[in-house]
Formats: structure tokens, sequence, C-alpha cells
């Protein structure tokens, strides 16, 4: 079997890379990345909300974030192995918005719950945004600009519930990557809605997130080839150094690896394989592993530069190091793996 896009899929994934392009360069990514600062006088000098300004309304207009949707509600009807690369191209632009939490996550999860016509209406619209976490007292990312919350007891254990905001209690954390709005979040299923298995939550976020660190992935390699083919060292450009050239191929080699692991995963979960889990945490675990390698690659290569926040390096860097852990590292993923192997 090849787990390759089809035409059509490559043709939508090409549309959204453009729209992407257009929407959310580094300098709007950085603009979202400016939470809580403050100026030279002690004042918020920025209070974005961490989302990049059009990038939603302009996804929603071309129907990507009721993809998932089923046509009933207003959406596209379509499955995980069409919205994966999209997230991907979404992971190489750095996008901060909660795509994959609502548009992915919470978009299959409802429309698979059944009776949420009126939510999956809103999210193909661009209307409701939704945050995901895992554990009665969890992290979550973009939670003070959340609608709702989709949310489990455990990391991939008992149930998932629909838990509206303002029925929880949420506290502002500091993060490494400053567009994440990250919170702890207090909650009791009581709160809630059933919406489902925690495992089938956890599945799709963990698949969300390894999809956008091969984007990430992508884009730190990309720019650290750029940057050693610019770079001059006695006279020569570092790349053309043997030692830089093997560090690159590796981490590129890292996240091509990745990326069939992270298309299986979507074929298995839009097909009902009875494994689909165990190839999710598998596409999960090579895809933190081969994102925080490129990032450690382009932060030895780009030297002191890499360490700067002015430099656009550290934007995907950090996001990366963040989606790494996000629904379970890898070695919580590898650890799942054993543990479907071993029955």
């Amino acid at each position: 079997m090849r787990f390759a896009l089809t035409d059509d899929q490559v043709e939508f994934r090409d549309a959204v890379r453009g729209l992407l392009a257009d929407t959310c360069p580094p300098e709007a990514v950085r603009a979202a990345w400016a939470v809580g600062r403050e100026d030279s006088e002690g004042a918020d000098a920025d209070t974005p909300d961490g989302r990049v300004p059009g990038a939603w309304a302009a996804l929603a207009d071309m129907g990507v974030l009721g993809l998932m949707v089923p046509e009933s509600a207003g959406g596209l009807g379509m499955t995980d192995e069409d919205m994966v690369p999209l997230l991907m191209e979404a992971g190489r632009v750095g996008l901060p918005d909660p795509l994959s939490s609502t548009a992915y996550v919470a978009a299959a999860q409802l429309a698979a719950a059944g009776g949420f016509d009126d939510e999956l209406g809103q999210i193909a619209a661009g209307d409701l945004s939704v945050s995901v976490g895992f554990g009665p007292n969890c992290l979550v990312a973009n939670a003070e600009t959340a609608d709702v919350f989709l949310l489990a007891d455990g990391l991939g254990t008992d149930g998932a519930y629909l838990v509206p905001a303002g029925s929880e209690r949420v506290v502002p954390l500091d993060s490494v990557d400053g567009t994440r709005d990250i919170a702890r979040v207090t909650w009791e299923p009581s709160a809630g809605q059933p919406v489902g298995s925690a495992q089938a939550l956890l599945d799709r976020a963990a698949l969300g997130a390894a999809a956008q660190l091969v984007g990430l992935g992508r884009t730190m390699v990309e720019m650290t080839v750029a940057y050693s083919a610019e770079r001059q060292q006695f006279g020569v450009p570092i790349g053309s150094f043997q030692a830089v050239k093997h560090h690159l191929a590796n981490a590129s080699m890292g996240v091509e690896f990745a990326e069939p692991l992270v298309l299986r995963a979507a074929n298995s979960l839009t097909h009902g394989d009875p494994d689909a889990s165990v190839h999710v945490s598998m596409a999960k675990a090579k895809a933190s592993d081969a994102a925080k390698a490129a990032a450690a690659v382009a932060l030895q290569v780009h030297g002191g530069i890499g360490y700067t926040v002015e430099y656009d390096l550290h934007l995907y860097m950090k996001r990366a190091w963040a989606l790494a852990v996000e629904a379970g590292d890898a070695e919580f993923h590898r650890t799942r793996v054993r543990s479907f192997l071993l029955g």
C-alpha cells in the first residue's frame, strides 16, 4: 500500500500552502508571539491573543475549517487523509491558531458522537474555537481564547467531554512558545457532555501534533540549509563542510521518514484499522524525535544567531519543543505501542 497523496489532495494542499504563505508569514507569527511583553515603562507593549489576524477567516472561506465536518452540518465531509497534509502546512508556517484542535480533533470527535450539528456548523463557519486537554487538572493550549473545551479524564483512558468555557477553572501559565496561550484547566466531567472515548480523542490530538511537527521540521531544515549556503567560514560557505552536510542530511532524513508514518496513521483512522492507535503512536514518536533533532541541528549550525529571539528560527524551534510533548511525548507513545503489541 502506498501512503501517498492523490492529485486532488496535492492540489488542495498546495492551495492551502499558498494561503498560509500570504496570511501567516514569519512576521505575523512573531506578532502573535508577543503575548505579555512589556515596554520600557512596564506597560503591555502588545496584547495579541496568540492568533494571526485574517488567517482563521481565510481558512474558513477555503473550507479548511469545515473539511472534517459532515456535509449535513455545512462542511465538506472529508477524512483524516485529506486533513493531515493541511496540518503539515500549518506546521510549516508555524500557524498559532488552533487549527488541529478545532477543525481536526473536535470536528472528528463531535461528528462521530452525533447530535452536535450546531457546534459542527460553527466550526465550519469559523465561529467556534476548541481547545483539547487530558486529565482532570490538565495543561491546555489556546485556553483563554477557547469557546469550548474538549477534555478527557486521562491520556487515552475513560471518556471525553465537551465542556463550555466558564464552567472550569483556568489558570494562565507561561510557555516556551509565546503563541500557545497555555493554561492549567481544572474541570469536572459533570460540567460537560459525553462525546465518545478518550482514546479516539488522544489518537487525533497526537496525529495532529505529529503532522505539524513534520512541517516544522521541514521549515527548520530548509532555513538551515539556506543559512549554511550564505554563512562563510575560512572563505567558503559552511554548507560545504562535510560535517555540516552530514548533520543536515540526518535531520532531513528523520523528517522525511516521519511523514509516511503520519500518512499511514491517517489512512488507518480513515478506514477504521484496528491497529490505528498503534500507527498513531508510531507516527507521533517518530515525528517528535525528528522535529527535536532538526531543531538541535538548526540551532547548532546557526550558532549564536540561532539563540536570539530576533531571528525567526526560535519561532519554529520552540513550537516544535511544545508539540513534541503535546498529547504524549515520544517515550509515552513508544510505551503505548509496546502495550498494544503485548496485549
